[in-house]
């Protein structure tokens, strides 16, 4: 027969092994209660009409940054919905009207990568657009942004010319273009004043081809034609001042430009080898340079100056302009 005190031992380890199994189980069943309500929670997220109509409701209310996030989780949780590619797009706005611009150019670039053609790619280009715009620094300052605005809006004018954003564009890459021309010719200057010509030639020479019609184009041609005289290279400054001459007769920089030449007894004068050449007529033409005018127009005479009037015995009767008389 065994002991009493065996068997209180072998209850007591058995009991305990009983409770040890209870709660691993207790713990099994509840880990596996968070598990089911997380997997359920994960398949069954709110609708991505739903979502959608909540990241707008954000974006009326100024809150750019979590209605950008939110238009985001739709792209994430309903990559198949209807409303999944137009939300790449939203967030790209939401990031842009929030002032993130990195992240609005990122977003918008991987909605034109994923969805060329569709209908929300031309406002996709108009936001990276609108961002390196937003970017653009002052003519003395590196132009990078400038350069990746202006290809996106001559994307929009050319890929998608009947959108309402390719419409509005024209004057934004005029005005990038403007930027980049006074670029080039804040560059060349320096060189100018550094004495290096041929440095300087090369930065109006791209104001000359590929900015013609900036307000630049008139002070990149004079310049153009005192620095081929400074380096000796009379027939370049004959064509630069004749291509000015023909472009802008009235010009000031053409005036100037005409002087330079006569003091060396030279005029303006295209030679059809010259790049200058093509310039003037365009690259397609096949008919000879045309010549500028043989000399500037001079200013009009001044008309000789009359004695002032004496002043009326009678004090003058107020001035009218068409309103009450003066009581």
């Amino acid at each position: 027969m065994m002991p009493v005190e065996g068997t209180i031992k072998e209850w007591l380890k058995a009991r305990s092994a009983i409770i040890g199994l209870a709660l691993a189980v207790g713990v099994a069943l509840g880990a596996s209660g968070c598990a089911s309500s997380d997997a359920a929670k994960a398949l069954n997220p709110d609708s991505p009409s739903k979502m959608f109509a909540d990241a707008d409701m954000l974006m009326s209310k100024g809150k750019f940054d979590e209605a950008a996030k939110k238009f985001e989780d739709v792209d994430r949780e309903h990559p198949y919905s209807p409303e999944a590619r137009r939300a790449i797009v939203m967030a790209a706005y939401s990031y842009y009207k929030g002032g993130k611009l990195p992240e609005a150019v990122a977003s918008a670039e991987r909605y034109t990568t994923m969805h060329p053609g569709t209908k929300e790619a031309p406002l996709a280009h108009h936001i990276i657009a609108s961002s390196y715009f937003d970017q653009m620094k002052t003519p003395d300052r590196d132009q990078e942004a400038t350069r990746k605005a202006l290809k996106q809006l001559k994307t929009l004018k050319t890929r998608y010319p009947d959108s309402s954003y390719a419409k509005k564009a024209d004057n934004r890459i005029r005005l990038a273009e403007d930027m980049l021309a006074a670029h080039e010719m804040e560059i060349g200057r320096y060189y100018v004043d550094k004495k290096n010509m041929v440095a300087a030639i090369n930065r109006f020479k791209v104001v000359v081809t590929d900015y013609q019609t900036t307000a630049h184009v008139e002070e990149a041609l004079y310049r153009l034609t005192a620095a081929y005289l400074a380096l000796g290279v009379t027939p370049e400054a004959q064509n630069a001042a004749a291509v000015l001459g023909h472009n802008f007769p009235n010009s000031k920089w053409y005036k100037d430009s005409f002087a330079l030449l006569q003091e060396q007894g030279l005029s303006p004068a295209v030679s059809s080898g010259s790049w200058m050449a093509e310039v003037l007529q365009g690259p397609s033409s096949s008919q000879p340079p045309a010549q500028p005018a043989a000399q500037p127009e001079p200013p009009a005479a001044q008309p000789p100056q009359q004695p002032a009037p004496q002043s009326p015995p009678q004090p003058l009767p107020p001035l009218s302009l068409g309103g009450p008389p003066a009581s």
